[in-house]
């Protein structure tokens, strides 16, 4: 099964995409449109078991199914990470740490089960449910970590998303310099990648008064949809290509 895209500058960059798109799409549901984090997260947990369902359905890369699968862990995620912290009244700190031993007992039980956190070596059905349930609590974790870094650290959306900016580049810097895992740096930047999201989504949708862009959470997820789609679209336009390409240095010799 080869499901999952490959881990290049593109697939960051949408996946930064998403989870900022993440962030202010669910903020939009939850408190532009009064909706509520409970029935919020009740209803994007409902559409990420209807696209995860599709995305176990297939047996290849599908761009548009498998961003949609990451948008909707990046959904849920945000109004699961705000139920928690400020309806359940846990706060952030608490939130993160919770979500911190959840995520690490999920990834220690997807090692003792297969033996590997690779992406590149998901082979079977229960990889694949470790997968997602690690990207759904991580995208979790990543939007308690950007509200805790906005508001309680004193850093605020700008100085929140620096922050993990920075990390970020280490992190790069240490795959390129460094012969640490490869798999254990994925899965730093991918958690990291979250919380920029979250403290990026923030900056765009607070007002100025609270040292945002202002552009609300409806002009945000616009633009940020309009982003994702047409990266979904070149994605899409890549594997056609590859594989026509693939085809036809198959089938060239033979004619």
């Amino acid at each position: 099964m080869k499901k999952i895209p490959e881990v290049t500058l593109l697939f960051w960059v949408m996946k930064i995409c998403a989870t900022t798109l993440g962030e202010t799409a669910g903020d939009q549901l939850a408190q532009t449109m009064h909706v509520g984090y409970a029935i919020s997260t009740l209803l994007l947990l409902g559409f990420f078991v209807v696209v995860l369902l599709g995305q176990l359905a297939v047996h290849r890369y599908v761009p548009m199914l498998y961003w949609s699968v990451i948008l909707a862990t990046s959904t849920a995620g945000t109004t699961l990470s705000d139920y928690m912290d400020r309806t359940l009244g846990l706060g952030y700190a608490l939130g993160s740490a919770m979500l911190v031993t959840l995520l690490l007992l999920v990834l220690g039980l997807w090692w003792r089960s297969e033996k590997s956190l690779s992406v590149t070596s998901i082979r079977t059905r229960q990889g694949e449910l470790f997968y997602w349930t690690a990207i759904l609590i991580s995208n979790t974790l990543g939007t308690a970590l950007g509200d805790y870094l906005a508001d309680d650290s004193g850093l605020g959306f700008a100085g929140g998303a620096l922050l993990i900016g920075s990390l970020l580049a280490v992190t790069v810097l240490a795959y390129y310099a460094t012969n640490l895992s490869r798999v254990l740096l994925f899965w730093i930047a991918f958690v990291l990648t979250r919380p920029f999201g979250a403290t990026f989504g923030d900056l765009l949708t607070k007002p100025a008064a609270k040292q945002g862009l202002g552009f609300g959470t409806s002009g945000s997820s616009l633009i940020l949809l309009g982003v994702l789609a047409a990266l979904v679209v070149y994605d899409s336009w890549r594997q056609r290509s590859a594989a026509w390409q693939d085809h036809y240095n198959a089938s060239g010799p033979a004619h």
